[in-house]
């Protein structure tokens, strides 16, 4: 007996599922969308924790790469409903298993969701004391991440934000390829992995790099510390506004949204869906 299933059987599994998200209460929803953001948000919390001292780019990314899958597992492996994985709800819908309209109220749900549960814990990490790691390092680190997030290009956003729901879509996946939890763990990680060291945007991990940043920006030492030692400017960390970080969210969320329903749930399905066998007499 096979410990791994098909790819057919992968996209009927994943049919399945999206049938069982779209069927949820819409308070059922949104509650599993405020963990999956909370879990994404201690993913990246611990990756920003374990890095902030490192200077050497490379070995940073890695060791982020290393952290932040944890924030999916625990999605994947407790339960959670993550705006870019439910992505992959086009299946269902291109099968007329749901409607258009109950993927969008499950997608819109998830967002809203996550975006509480990324805030939470960005409050959280900021009221713990826990950027007062390293002499503030960790809260100048912090802002520099939200900075950077914050000033980069749109459209290279919306194509980042491609690229990355590629890799996250494709985790998920994977990981519904293998039928016990070690080889589902091993399967997300290294896509997981790339997506980080890659350095490409995920909506939902950028509502707390962006927020918990502009939260330590209300704090003096960690401003200092952000101009002292990573070279931000002033102007740059005023610049970390709502209306800035729309800059972000918008191009990068419609790039995630392309990334998962065109480039891989829709792809995938019309390559691996299960031929219908006509039997006449």
């Amino acid at each position: 007996m096979s410990n791994y299933n098909t790819h057919e059987e992968i996209v009927k599994d994943t049919i399945k599922v999206g049938i069982k998200k779209a069927g949820k209460p819409w308070y059922k929803t949104l509650l599993f969308g405020i963990l999956a953001g909370a879990f994404i948000a201690i993913g990246a919390q611990g990756s920003n924790f374990a890095i902030h001292g490192i200077s050497d780019y490379g070995i940073a990314k890695t060791v982020a790469g290393v952290i932040f899958p944890v924030g999916l597992m625990m999605i994947v492996f407790v339960g959670g409903e993550l705006f870019t994985g439910n992505c992959l709800l086009i299946m269902a819908t291109l099968d007329k298993k749901i409607k258009a309209s109950q993927m969008v109220k499950n997608l819109t749900l998830v967002y809203i969701g996550n975006l509480i549960g990324a805030l939470f814990i960005a409050l959280l990490i900021n009221g713990s004391g826990q950027l007062d790691t390293s002499h503030g390092l960790l809260g100048a680190y912090t802002i520099k991440v939200a900075a950077a997030k914050v000033a980069i290009d749109p459209m290279q956003a919306f194509v980042s934000g491609i690229l990355c729901n590629i890799v996250v879509c494709m985790a998920i996946l994977m990981a519904s390829s293998a039928k016990d939890i070690a080889g589902k763990a091993i399967a997300m990680f290294f896509p997981l992995f790339v997506f980080v060291v890659s350095g490409f945007e995920h909506c939902i991990a950028n509502m707390y790099y962006i927020f918990s940043g502009m939260m330590a920006a209300r704090n003096t030492e960690y401003v200092t510390q952000a101009v002292q030692a990573y070279g931000i400017s002033q102007e740059k960390i005023d610049s970390m506004t709502i209306v800035n970080s729309l800059k972000n969210f918008i191009p990068v969320t419609i790039g995630n949204i392309i990334g998962g329903v065109v480039c891989i749930g829709a792809l995938i399905y019309f390559l691996n869906k299960e031929k219908k066998v006509v039997c006449c007499e």
